[in-house]
Protein backbone atom coordinates (compact mmCIF):
# COMPACT_ATOMS: atom_id res chain seq x y z
CA UNK A 1 0.00 0.00 0.00
CA UNK A 2 1.00 3.65 -0.88
CA UNK A 3 2.50 5.55 1.95
CA UNK A 4 4.22 8.08 0.73
CA UNK A 5 3.13 12.49 0.36
CA UNK A 6 1.01 13.43 -2.50
CA UNK A 7 1.27 16.84 -3.84
CA UNK A 8 -2.99 17.41 -3.60
CA UNK A 9 -5.48 15.76 -1.49
CA UNK A 10 -9.08 14.27 -2.46
CA UNK A 11 -10.77 14.31 -4.78
CA UNK A 12 -10.42 17.12 -7.71
CA UNK A 13 -11.66 18.74 -10.59
CA UNK A 14 -10.26 19.83 -13.82
CA UNK A 15 -10.88 23.24 -14.37
CA UNK A 16 -12.32 24.64 -17.43
CA UNK A 17 -12.93 28.33 -18.31
CA UNK A 18 -16.17 27.72 -19.16
CA UNK A 19 -17.53 27.35 -15.62
CA UNK A 20 -14.33 29.77 -13.99
CA UNK A 21 -16.80 32.66 -13.17
CA UNK A 22 -19.48 30.21 -12.09
CA UNK A 23 -17.23 28.20 -9.46
CA UNK A 24 -14.98 31.66 -8.84
CA UNK A 25 -18.24 33.45 -7.34
CA UNK A 26 -19.51 30.05 -5.84
CA UNK A 27 -16.18 27.53 -4.51
CA UNK A 28 -17.77 24.46 -3.81
CA UNK A 29 -16.76 23.92 -0.41
CA UNK A 30 -15.46 20.12 -0.71
CA UNK A 31 -13.19 20.05 -3.53
CA UNK A 32 -9.68 18.47 -2.54
CA UNK A 33 -8.39 20.52 -5.88
CA UNK A 34 -7.76 21.80 -8.52
CA UNK A 35 -6.23 21.11 -12.12
CA UNK A 36 -4.90 23.30 -15.30
CA UNK A 37 -3.39 22.52 -18.57
CA UNK A 38 -0.96 25.86 -18.30
CA UNK A 39 -0.87 26.79 -21.68
CA UNK A 40 -4.11 27.45 -21.37
CA UNK A 41 -3.63 29.49 -18.84
CA UNK A 42 -0.73 31.18 -18.93
CA UNK A 43 -1.34 34.13 -20.98
CA UNK A 44 -4.16 35.00 -19.35
CA UNK A 45 -5.18 38.43 -18.95
CA UNK A 46 -7.90 40.86 -17.58
CA UNK A 47 -11.24 39.70 -15.93
CA UNK A 48 -10.02 35.74 -16.67
CA UNK A 49 -6.44 36.64 -15.26
CA UNK A 50 -8.19 37.84 -12.00
CA UNK A 51 -10.88 35.14 -11.52
CA UNK A 52 -8.19 32.65 -12.01
CA UNK A 53 -5.81 34.60 -9.20
CA UNK A 54 -8.52 34.53 -7.05
CA UNK A 55 -8.69 30.47 -7.47
CA UNK A 56 -4.86 29.53 -6.78
CA UNK A 57 -4.81 32.22 -3.65
CA UNK A 58 -7.63 29.99 -2.03
CA UNK A 59 -7.30 26.70 -3.35
CA UNK A 60 -4.72 23.89 -4.06
CA UNK A 61 -3.59 23.46 -7.99
CA UNK A 62 -1.63 21.27 -10.01
CA UNK A 63 -0.61 21.49 -13.95
CA UNK A 64 -1.09 19.14 -16.14
CA UNK A 65 0.77 19.78 -19.74
CA UNK A 66 -0.62 19.36 -22.77
CA UNK A 67 2.33 20.54 -25.49
CA UNK A 68 5.70 19.44 -24.23
CA UNK A 69 5.52 16.77 -26.39
CA UNK A 70 8.16 14.31 -24.69
CA UNK A 71 8.39 11.76 -27.14
CA UNK A 72 9.30 14.05 -29.79
CA UNK A 73 12.07 14.48 -32.07
CA UNK A 74 11.69 18.31 -32.00
CA UNK A 75 13.65 20.10 -29.80
CA UNK A 76 12.57 20.35 -26.00
CA UNK A 77 10.61 23.94 -25.62
CA UNK A 78 12.74 25.06 -22.76
CA UNK A 79 11.43 28.65 -23.47
CA UNK A 80 8.11 27.35 -22.31
CA UNK A 81 9.77 25.35 -19.53
CA UNK A 82 10.93 28.18 -18.01
CA UNK A 83 7.76 30.37 -18.54
CA UNK A 84 5.95 27.30 -16.78
CA UNK A 85 8.17 27.55 -13.92
CA UNK A 86 7.38 31.27 -12.91
CA UNK A 87 4.16 30.43 -13.71
CA UNK A 88 3.90 27.95 -11.28
CA UNK A 89 5.80 30.07 -8.81
CA UNK A 90 3.58 33.10 -9.52
CA UNK A 91 0.48 31.01 -8.53
CA UNK A 92 1.79 28.45 -5.96
CA UNK A 93 1.86 25.59 -8.01
CA UNK A 94 3.81 23.00 -6.51
CA UNK A 95 3.18 19.77 -8.98
CA UNK A 96 3.38 19.23 -12.91
CA UNK A 97 2.32 16.62 -15.05
CA UNK A 98 2.46 15.75 -18.81
CA UNK A 99 1.17 12.79 -21.32
CA UNK A 100 3.82 9.90 -22.09
CA UNK A 101 2.82 11.10 -26.02
CA UNK A 102 4.08 13.57 -28.21
CA UNK A 103 2.38 16.08 -29.94
CA UNK A 104 5.08 17.79 -32.82
CA UNK A 105 7.03 16.53 -35.58
CA UNK A 106 8.51 19.70 -37.52
CA UNK A 107 5.53 21.75 -35.62
CA UNK A 108 2.32 20.83 -33.82
CA UNK A 109 0.49 17.92 -34.97
CA UNK A 110 -2.80 18.93 -32.29
CA UNK A 111 -3.23 15.06 -31.61
CA UNK A 112 -1.14 13.23 -28.92
CA UNK A 113 0.68 10.37 -30.29
CA UNK A 114 1.70 7.36 -29.06
CA UNK A 115 5.63 6.91 -28.58
CA UNK A 116 6.98 3.72 -30.16
CA UNK A 117 7.25 0.94 -27.47
CA UNK A 118 10.75 0.62 -28.37
CA UNK A 119 13.98 0.23 -26.21
CA UNK A 120 14.84 3.43 -28.17
CA UNK A 121 12.31 5.27 -27.86
CA UNK A 122 12.58 4.59 -23.73
CA UNK A 123 16.14 6.27 -23.84
CA UNK A 124 14.86 9.18 -26.38
CA UNK A 125 12.10 10.18 -23.70
CA UNK A 126 13.37 9.10 -20.32
CA UNK A 127 16.71 11.74 -21.12
CA UNK A 128 14.01 14.33 -21.94
CA UNK A 129 11.94 14.07 -18.82
CA UNK A 130 14.73 14.21 -16.68
CA UNK A 131 15.77 17.21 -18.24
CA UNK A 132 12.60 19.16 -17.72
CA UNK A 133 12.78 18.08 -13.73
CA UNK A 134 16.54 19.69 -14.24
CA UNK A 135 15.37 23.00 -15.20
CA UNK A 136 11.94 22.74 -12.72
CA UNK A 137 13.77 21.57 -10.12
CA UNK A 138 11.34 18.75 -9.41
CA UNK A 139 10.10 15.70 -10.19
CA UNK A 140 7.29 15.53 -12.84
CA UNK A 141 4.72 13.03 -13.37
CA UNK A 142 4.11 11.23 -16.71
CA UNK A 143 0.58 10.20 -17.51
CA UNK A 144 -0.36 6.71 -18.97
CA UNK A 145 -2.07 7.52 -22.37
CA UNK A 146 -4.81 6.21 -24.64
CA UNK A 147 -3.58 4.88 -27.91
CA UNK A 148 -5.44 3.56 -31.06
CA UNK A 149 -2.26 2.25 -32.71
CA UNK A 150 1.48 0.66 -31.81
CA UNK A 151 3.76 1.29 -34.44
CA UNK A 152 7.01 -0.46 -34.17
CA UNK A 153 6.11 -2.52 -30.97
CA UNK A 154 8.89 -4.14 -29.09
CA UNK A 155 7.31 -4.42 -26.02
CA UNK A 156 3.99 -4.48 -23.90
CA UNK A 157 2.63 -1.21 -23.28
CA UNK A 158 3.23 -1.91 -19.47
CA UNK A 159 6.34 -2.64 -19.60
CA UNK A 160 7.12 0.70 -22.19
CA UNK A 161 5.60 2.71 -19.28
CA UNK A 162 7.59 1.04 -16.82
CA UNK A 163 10.69 1.38 -18.54
CA UNK A 164 10.47 5.21 -18.73
CA UNK A 165 9.50 5.89 -15.15
CA UNK A 166 12.05 3.59 -13.82
CA UNK A 167 15.11 5.13 -16.25
CA UNK A 168 13.71 8.75 -15.67
CA UNK A 169 13.41 8.25 -12.14
CA UNK A 170 9.92 10.53 -12.46
CA UNK A 171 6.19 9.81 -10.94
CA UNK A 172 3.09 8.44 -12.60
CA UNK A 173 -0.43 10.04 -12.93
CA UNK A 174 -2.79 7.45 -13.05
CA UNK A 175 -5.36 7.82 -15.86
CA UNK A 176 -8.00 4.75 -14.75
CA UNK A 177 -9.96 5.46 -17.60
CA UNK A 178 -6.83 5.12 -20.03
CA UNK A 179 -6.47 1.96 -18.90
CA UNK A 180 -9.98 0.95 -19.59
CA UNK A 181 -10.37 2.28 -23.13
CA UNK A 182 -6.60 0.57 -23.60
CA UNK A 183 -7.73 -2.72 -22.53
CA UNK A 184 -10.98 -3.01 -24.85
CA UNK A 185 -8.88 -1.37 -27.47
CA UNK A 186 -6.01 -3.73 -27.27
CA UNK A 187 -7.31 -6.71 -26.09
CA UNK A 188 -5.35 -7.05 -22.81
CA UNK A 189 -6.84 -7.62 -19.04
CA UNK A 190 -7.39 -3.90 -16.89
CA UNK A 191 -6.60 -5.41 -13.29
CA UNK A 192 -3.33 -7.02 -14.74
CA UNK A 193 -2.28 -3.74 -16.16
CA UNK A 194 -2.90 -2.16 -12.88
CA UNK A 195 -1.48 -4.25 -10.09
CA UNK A 196 1.88 -4.15 -12.21
CA UNK A 197 2.49 -0.27 -11.81
CA UNK A 198 4.64 0.58 -9.85
CA UNK A 199 2.35 2.63 -7.12
CA UNK A 200 5.09 4.02 -5.15
CA UNK A 201 5.43 6.70 -7.79
CA UNK A 202 1.61 7.29 -8.24
CA UNK A 203 1.06 11.35 -7.34
CA UNK A 204 -2.65 11.47 -8.27
CA UNK A 205 -5.27 10.40 -10.79
CA UNK A 206 -7.16 10.73 -13.63
CA UNK A 207 -11.12 9.21 -14.05
CA UNK A 208 -13.07 10.81 -17.19
CA UNK A 209 -15.60 9.17 -19.70
CA UNK A 210 -14.89 7.98 -23.34
CA UNK A 211 -17.15 7.39 -26.47
CA UNK A 212 -18.37 4.18 -27.51
CA UNK A 213 -17.74 3.42 -31.16
CA UNK A 214 -18.18 0.00 -31.46
CA UNK A 215 -18.22 -2.85 -28.45
CA UNK A 216 -14.42 -3.21 -29.33
CA UNK A 217 -13.56 0.05 -30.34
CA UNK A 218 -13.68 2.91 -27.51
CA UNK A 219 -12.51 7.06 -27.85
CA UNK A 220 -10.84 8.62 -25.19
CA UNK A 221 -13.01 11.87 -25.16
CA UNK A 222 -13.54 12.91 -21.85
CA UNK A 223 -16.81 14.02 -22.83
CA UNK A 224 -19.07 11.63 -21.30
CA UNK A 225 -19.85 10.75 -18.00
CA UNK A 226 -17.79 8.48 -16.10
CA UNK A 227 -19.06 4.26 -16.56
CA UNK A 228 -19.34 1.57 -13.95
CA UNK A 229 -16.61 -0.20 -15.08
CA UNK A 230 -13.99 2.64 -14.95
CA UNK A 231 -15.49 3.46 -11.06
CA UNK A 232 -14.96 -0.52 -10.34
CA UNK A 233 -11.28 0.01 -11.81
CA UNK A 234 -10.54 2.89 -9.39
CA UNK A 235 -12.06 1.40 -6.42
CA UNK A 236 -9.58 -2.10 -7.51
CA UNK A 237 -6.98 0.69 -7.51
CA UNK A 238 -7.41 1.89 -4.12
CA UNK A 239 -7.90 -1.74 -2.75
CA UNK A 240 -4.27 -2.43 -4.00
CA UNK A 241 -2.31 0.18 -3.52
CA UNK A 242 -4.42 2.22 -0.68
CA UNK A 243 -5.92 5.81 -1.29
CA UNK A 244 -4.94 8.37 -3.65
CA UNK A 245 -5.90 12.00 -4.74
CA UNK A 246 -8.09 11.55 -7.87
CA UNK A 247 -9.11 14.26 -10.02
CA UNK A 248 -12.10 14.50 -12.75
CA UNK A 249 -11.60 14.99 -16.34
CA UNK A 250 -14.23 17.26 -18.24
CA UNK A 251 -13.30 18.60 -21.06
CA UNK A 252 -16.81 18.94 -23.72
CA UNK A 253 -20.59 18.31 -23.48
CA UNK A 254 -19.54 19.89 -20.23
CA UNK A 255 -22.71 19.29 -17.90
CA UNK A 256 -24.03 21.76 -15.33
CA UNK A 257 -21.68 21.89 -11.88
CA UNK A 258 -24.38 19.74 -9.63
CA UNK A 259 -24.16 17.35 -12.37
CA UNK A 260 -20.01 17.55 -12.42
CA UNK A 261 -20.15 17.69 -8.34
CA UNK A 262 -22.13 14.59 -8.38
CA UNK A 263 -19.19 12.72 -9.94
CA UNK A 264 -16.34 14.20 -7.63
CA UNK A 265 -18.64 13.28 -4.78
CA UNK A 266 -19.00 9.63 -6.28
CA UNK A 267 -14.72 9.90 -6.56
CA UNK A 268 -14.73 10.61 -3.06
CA UNK A 269 -17.82 8.54 -1.61
CA UNK A 270 -14.67 5.42 -3.15
CA UNK A 271 -12.44 7.16 -1.42
CA UNK A 272 -13.86 7.11 2.04
CA UNK A 273 -15.24 3.47 1.40
CA UNK A 274 -11.92 2.41 1.13
CA UNK A 275 -10.04 4.32 3.31
CA UNK A 276 -12.13 2.59 6.07
CA UNK A 277 -12.05 -0.48 5.00
CA UNK A 278 -7.90 -0.39 5.26
CA UNK A 279 -8.56 1.28 8.41
CA UNK A 280 -10.25 -1.73 9.57
CA UNK A 281 -7.49 -4.31 7.99
CA UNK A 282 -5.40 -2.46 10.00
CA UNK A 283 -6.55 -2.06 13.12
Amino acid sequence: MITRQFPVSGAGLGLRRAFLAEIADNPPSDLGFYEVAPENWMTLGGKLAKQFRSMTERFKFVCHGLSLSLGSTDALDEVFLRDLKQFMIDHDISFYSEHLSYCSHNGHLYDLMPIPFTDEAVHHVASRIKRVQDILEQKIAVENVSYYAAPGQEMDEIDFFNRVVEEADCDILLDLNNIYVNSVNHGYDAESFLRAIPSDRIAYAHIAGHYVEAHDFLVDTHGAAVIDPVWQLLGKAYELFGVFPTLLERDFNIPTMPDLLNEVATIRAIQNAWADQHQRQTA
